[in-house]
């Protein structure tokens, strides 16, 4: 069954992803960055060329051809994706297929209408009973 883990109060959610998607991808896990809208995608994937400064995350679009090999692929329009591993959702509601993943990350921001955006993904999952973990971005780092 899916395991779903909580990152909330982030102050910047790509960044957050950006961070997410490298640790990780340190742990040899594959990362599908799936993001709302063009512009966002278009945002993370300029930011994931230049993050983290020191080193490369390795990554291209959903609908490329290398997205089979990449670690990390950034989408926001397709179904149908190279792998199901982890599941990094940048939406403000649950997506209908986060089920065919191993693992879902939600990031939530430090706006109000979003942590109450993220409390409403957060009752949907405890309620049909998925494996879940909180982590206060406020509190620790990630």
């Amino acid at each position: 069954m899916t395991k779903v883990d909580f990152y909330t109060g982030s102050a910047d959610k790509l960044r957050t992803a950006c961070q997410l998607s490298h640790k990780a991808m340190q742990n040899g896990m594959r990362v599908l960055l799936h993001t709302p809208d063009e512009a966002t995608t278009e945002a993370l994937d300029k930011l994931l060329w230049h993050y983290p400064a020191i080193a490369f995350i390795p990554h291209c679009r959903s609908h490329e051809t290398a997205a089979h090999e990449m670690p990390v692929v950034v989408g926001h329009q397709s179904e149908t994706f190279p792998h199901s591993e982890v599941l990094i959702s940048l939406h403000t509601a649950c997506l209908p297929f986060f089920s065919r993943f191993e693992r879902v990350i939600e990031i939530v921001g430090e706006s109000t209408e979003d942590a109450r955006l993220g409390r409403e993904r957060y009752g949907f999952y405890r309620d049909r009973g998925y494996e879940m973990r909180h982590f206060d971005l406020r509190k620790q780092t990630c």
